[in-house]
């Protein structure tokens, strides 16, 4: 997925309040959370924006789901699951008595059907790709058919998924909103309107929504987890500018202020220690990073990819943003699965950079190009860079754009030799080192119109990558991430990437739950997970 303006998924931030577990939750209260914008759509199959993403978790479930506060996969709608002994057909039990937010029970047909439907061109979900791996869905996707082959109803509680080869991040896929189950009646009945109208078997139904004005989820008293959630209600209200938000909350008028901290604001909060219970803090699946078109003079030269990473400071950097990143030294965040905490990288040492430079044969440097999105900090940014690069003799003009431009240009294989991804960056759609590979390093994202903006194709790498999705067996995870780790660090050696910074998401909590330690939040449900939210 692609950060786009405002745009981020759910599995975003891995936020982690110092004291939420320290106490034992009590159910009950209300809470309001503030969004400047109204929401699209509480459709599980087309939502893909960072706020509704939380919401639609709210509202409906999948056959997996996430341990709250980490990446662990765990059983949700489905009770177990068997793996076949070829890899490629997980077989899974339901839990019984589960029922949608009308009353029915949902069964195994359902899931047939929610699957079929986000693949289903008509429904045009941008999910439905992610259902590739499944038997039978390059028929559904050309308008062959609507049913997924590989997808069989065995009896009321037991569904079967055949895949067309072992493939490691199915079980991710399947903790995706895109994988929700929905009830065919209830799509059928409010059709294109089934987004304003949803019924799932989540935490919360939702209860009245008044566009421009609010919307109120309201506690589901039949749903199947035992104790939660413990929140009675929850109202957003939309329409609320951040700052005005802000100040709300400083008044206890509202929790949570969903659209974080604006920038004016944030170096108040982060120092002032009055602030600092309100604050929650946590790193994202996400990296910021500057690609070095491997196709263009003189970036084709390995020497000079590797002296414009030396030529980087990447502290000074994070400074610009006010400290609300990690300088990176590799491309995959520190929360992923396969990071690799002892890679060192390259270091920050313009001297070595010269020197490069000259081993390489541009001791005189060169003129190049830097495409950044012309939105605040993004310009300020790509300002550092040109100055770091000067000082080693590199004189990069900034083509400042629109962001469509600049995604456009570096789609171009001979348009933008380098391209700052601030605001665009790759953010995971799931915890797993694949989704970080494939679109923005692997081969298949190296074509026009593709996300691989350095246009790098390894092919001996991506075959090591076709290996590590093909380790589906449990006691192979250590080792799977460990080849990740590696694919990873071996493509840095080739440079085509500067990993610039991890990028910190700050959600910002009122007084009142601050104090009841009260705010929980799980990484796949942001800016927090309202299932687990509970007020004394």
């Amino acid at each position: 997925m692609l950060i786009r303006s405002l745009l981020a998924t759910a599995i975003a931030s891995l936020l982690t309040p110092a004291n939420a577990l320290a106490a034992e939750p009590k159910p009950g209260g209300d809470i309001i959370v503030t969004y400047q914008n109204d929401v699209a759509t509480l459709d599980p199959a087309i939502g893909y924006d960072w706020q509704n993403w939380s919401m639609i978790k709210s509202l409906f479930d999948g056959l997996m789901d996430y341990n709250p506060g980490t990446t662990e996969l765990v059983l949700d709608l489905a009770q177990s699951y068997e793996l076949s002994d070829d890899g490629k057909t997980y077989t899974f039990k339901l839990r019984e008595g589960v029922e949608f937010h009308n009353g029915r029970e949902m069964k195994a047909s359902d899931v047939k059907y929610s699957l079929e439907r986000t693949a289903n061109p008509e429904t045009q979900s941008p999910g439905a790709g992610f259902f590739s791996p499944i038997l039978g869905y390059d028929a559904v996707s050309a308008g062959d058919t609507e049913e997924l082959a590989g997808v069989t109803v065995i009896d009321d509680y037991t569904v079967a998924i055949e895949l067309t080869a072992p493939n490691a991040t199915f079980l991710h896929v399947m903790g995706l909103n895109f994988a929700s189950i929905v009830p065919r009646e209830a799509v059928e009945e409010y059709g294109k309107d089934f987004g304003k109208n949803p019924v799932g078997t989540g935490a919360y139904e939702l209860t009245d929504w008044t566009l421009g004005r609010h919307l109120i989820f309201s506690k589901n008293p039949d749903y199947f987890k035992p104790g939660v959630p413990y929140i009675d209600s929850i109202t957003f209200e939309v329409g609320q500018e951040p700052m005005v938000a802000l100040q709300r909350l400083e008044r206890g008028d509202v929790d949570i202020a969903g659209d974080g901290i604006p920038p004016a604001k944030f170096l108040q909060f982060k120092n002032e220690p009055q602030f600092e219970s309100l604050m929650v803090v946590g790193d994202q699946l996400h990296t910021g990073y500057l690609t070095l078109n491997v196709t263009i003079p003189p970036l084709d030269n390995l020497k000079v990819r590797q002296a414009i990473n030396m030529a980087i400071n990447k502290d000074r950097i994070v400074r610009i943003i006010n400290g609300r990143a990690t300088p990176a030294n590799q491309p995959l965040p520190p929360a992923m699965p396969g990071y690799d905490k002892n890679y060192e990288g390259y270091s920050f040492d313009p001297e070595q950079a010269k020197a490069l430079l000259t081993e390489a044969g541009y001791g005189d440097g060169f003129e190049t190009e830097l495409f950044v999105m012309n939105t605040d900090p993004q310009p300020r940014i790509a300002q550092a860079m040109q100055q770091d690069l000067l000082n080693i003799g590199i004189k990069a003009e900034i083509r400042s754009l629109a962001q469509a431009n600049v995604i456009a240009a570096g789609g171009a294989q001979d348009q933008a030799p380098m391209v700052w991804s601030g605001g665009m960056a790759w953010i995971a759609d799931f915890p797993d080192p694949a989704n970080f590979w494939g679109p923005i390093l692997g081969c298949e994202g190296a074509v026009p119109g593709g996300w691989n903006w350095a246009w790098y194709c390894n092919e001996e790498l991506d075959a090591m990558g076709d290996k590590a999705d093909a380790m589906v067996a449990e006691d192979q995870q250590e080792e799977r991430a460990a080849l990740w780790g590696k694919i990873f660090t071996d493509a840095m050696a080739d440079a085509p990437w500067v990993p610039i910074f991890n990028e910190q998401r700050f959600t910002v909590r009122s007084e009142r739950m601050a104090g009841d330690e009260s705010l929980y939040v799980d990484p796949v449900h942001v800016p927090v997970n309202y299932d687990y939210i509970w007020v004394k």
